[in-house]
């Protein structure tokens, strides 16, 4: 009795002794009332622009941090390496930076589930060699950025292209190099497809030589050395995510209208930012009002091409190429003149915009009312009815987007209000005038857009007759 008294005090005492149990991460994340994320800067990740924080990882993770009830803090380097230190030593809770699965990476970190597919390439500068096909007819160094997958891609397959002439560096970013490509300054590199995209639209000489990999899965990082909660709570994000259709809407909305793209449309357009666009840019500002100039100029461009005397087999004609009745609602008296012209577009673009729900977030709100002054607001209502009759959501312009095109068949058209309609045509346009938009900002805050006004003189009797 006596030796089992003291067994009993014994486990009595070590019990007491015993440490009390760890909060798990999500718990030490919501009582900190901060989630730490990391992050690369670049225009495909995380940035910032003249309203504050930008990019697609930001947003995913304001969400994120938004369902966890915490405030965001986003850490922000330009070298992969420190980033992923940052996440080893728990200076980070988790990585959104535009990463995918390599080897290495999967025996230190666990990856979230993917939310993103890439492909990668190599590219050159178009015109200045002939198209390698392999890495076997690469006559020149390769370049990519230390620490990146790329760099790991390589590594494995080196042993099998002994001749292969190629390097790391820690100065530059994929988005650096990719323009250094275009200089002339190194002769190849190796870019995910998202980022050439977007790129190209700047500097459209970027060329594909072939791909390397494809469907490369992207995923947020978080530390394997300790507990699940905050990976299951990742992984539970996401899926509610795509469940709801959001992260499809997210992805258009910064990569849907850059995978399409025309060398010779770029290097027209980038050239008349250069040589047409100063001679306007003035009126484009005055009579822009509430709206961005750069978004009343890439509408401008996509309808005439900055031509004052544009004229369509149906009529419409001037900058905003603007129909009989519209340019007399407007005020109009010569469509030929190119101030008359952006003003009556500007207010005739507004009057769309507040015809559109305002429930509709930004920036869908903007291509709704990009589709309703190329084809009409009644139209684009029967394409919204369509889509919600299919199960859709007509608030979406990802959604609405496929149904337009419908507007062409017979068994959609007869069942709407308006009719017939061309609606394949304002899916191009709205696209067309996102990528112009884009790369005027990207000019513009680069001052890179000459600002030089030229007086703009209109011939006496140049007037189309407008009464």
């Amino acid at each position: 009795m006596l030796r089992w008294l003291a067994s009993l005090l014994l486990v009595g005492l070590l019990l007491g002794c015993a440490p009390e149990p760890q909060p798990s991460q999500l718990d030490a994340i919501k009582a900190r009332g901060v989630l730490r994320v990391g992050t690369l800067l670049g225009p495909t990740s995380y940035y910032l622009d003249a309203e504050g924080q930008a990019g697609i990882e930001f947003i995913l993770a304001q969400n994120f941090a938004d369902e966890l009830g915490v405030e965001l803090e986003m850490v922000s380097r330009y070298n992969v390496k420190n980033l992923l230190n940052l996440l080893d030593s728990g200076e980070v809770d988790l990585l959104a930076a535009g990463l995918d699965r390599t080897a290495k990476r999967a025996e230190r970190f666990r990856f979230g589930p993917p939310y993103m597919e890439v492909a990668q390439r190599i590219v050159f500068r178009q015109g200045s060699r002939n198209r390698p096909r392999s890495l076997e007819e690469l006559d020149a160094e390769l370049v990519v950025v230390e620490g990146s997958s790329h760099q790991d891609w390589l590594e494995s397959v080196a042993p099998d292209y002994p001749d292969l002439q190629w390097r790391t560096t820690d100065d530059h970013d994929a988005s650096e190099l990719l323009r250094q490509v275009v200089e002339g300054d190194i002769a190849y590199t190796i870019a995910d497809s998202n980022t050439l995209d977007i790129q190209r639209r700047y500097y459209p000489d970027l060329s594909v030589a072939f791909t390397v990999r494809d469907n490369v899965d992207i995923a947020w990082l978080v530390n394997q050395q300790v507990d699940s909660s905050l990976y299951s709570e990742v992984i539970d994000f996401f899926g509610n995510l795509r469940h709801s259709g959001q992260l499809s809407q997210l992805l258009d909305q910064h990569y849907g209208h850059v995978s399409s793209f025309n060398y010779v449309d770029t290097s027209l357009f980038i050239n008349a930012v250069q040589t047409v666009l100063p001679k306007y840019r003035d009126s484009f500002e005055k009579y822009a009002g509430a709206l961005d100039w750069r978004l009343l100029a890439a509408i401008s461009y996509q309808e005439s091409l900055w031509n004052p005397r544009a004229l369509s087999p149906t009529g419409v004609r001037g900058m905003m190429m603007l129909t009989l009745p519209t340019a007399k609602a407007m005020g109009v008296t010569s469509r030929l003149n190119p101030e008359q012209s952006i003003e009556g577009g500007a207010r005739y673009f507004e009057r769309m915009l507040e015809r559109i729900p305002a429930r509709i977030p930004e920036p869908d709100r903007i291509w709704f009312a990009l589709a309703a002054y190329n084809i009409g607001y009644g139209h684009l209502e029967d394409a919204r009815i369509l889509t919600q009759q299919q199960g859709g959501d007509a608030d979406r312009w990802i959604d609405v987007r496929k149904r337009l095109p419908l507007l062409r068949q017979k068994k959609f058209y007869r069942q709407t209000r308006f009719g017939f309609a061309r609606g394949d045509e304002p899916v191009r346009y709205v696209g067309n005038i996102r990528r112009y938009f884009d790369t005027l900002v990207w000019l513009d805050e680069r001052g890179r857009i000459p600002a030089k006004s030229m007086e703009i003189t209109i011939p006496e009797g140049s007037g189309d007759g407008v009464k």
